[in-house]
């Protein structure tokens, strides 16, 4: 199978994520998109970051109803920080009958060449870039191609943002999410 990894914090997972996760499997010839769970992305901080255990929990229950869309939590198992190509070699080795198709946005290309063995991953692996913005950057790398995916104007800041100041951000968050952000009073 072909596998996409569409890895994040989903501090909270939103409609957005979802709805690109679905837009790329259904477009990009993906049998599945797996949805990884980041503990710690060395490039960011970590503070306002949601322990492990919710932001897993919500992200299964975003993807609860929704087919060849999956929660991963792999990268709760591997060494922190997590880097991606200690997650792609990962999965590599265990799931040698699948071929991996990188997602990232177009924020991460601008920095790619910071990441952790970027040059190997590019070697290895076809990187597929989603936009963040109006503005689209050219991919610099052969093996990375930019998608015309759409835009969702939310982001999960904005949504911790509109929390902390009492805003009602229910539209951008599957029901059974914002139950239970508000059942662990997450983000207040």
């Amino acid at each position: 199978m072909r596998i996409g990894l569409f890895s994040g914090s989903f501090n909270p997972v939103h409609v957005g994520h979802v709805r690109l996760a679905e837009f790329l499997r259904d477009e990009q010839g993906l049998d599945e998109v797996w949805m990884v769970l980041s503990p710690h992305n060395p490039l960011k901080r970590v503070s306002g970051l949601a322990p492990d255990e919710h932001r897993l929990r919500m992200l299964t229950l975003a993807l609860e109803d929704i087919t060849g869309i999956c929660p991963s939590d792999v990268e709760l198992s591997l060494p922190r920080p997590s880097y991606t190509s200690a997650t792609l070699k990962h999965l590599s080795e265990n799931y040698p009958q699948h071929s991996f198709v990188l997602i990232i946005g177009e924020d991460n290309m601008r920095c790619f060449d910071k990441w952790k063995d970027y040059d190997w991953i590019l070697a290895h692996y076809e990187v597929c870039v989603y936009p963040r913005g109006e503005e689209r950057m050219q991919c610099p790398y052969s093996t990375m191609r930019m998608v015309n995916a759409p835009l969702f104007p939310i982001s999960s800041t904005e949504i911790r943002q509109g929390i902390q100041t009492g805003k009602d951000v229910s539209k951008w968050l599957h029901p059974r999410v914002w139950e239970y952000i508000q059942a662990h009073k997450l983000y207040q």
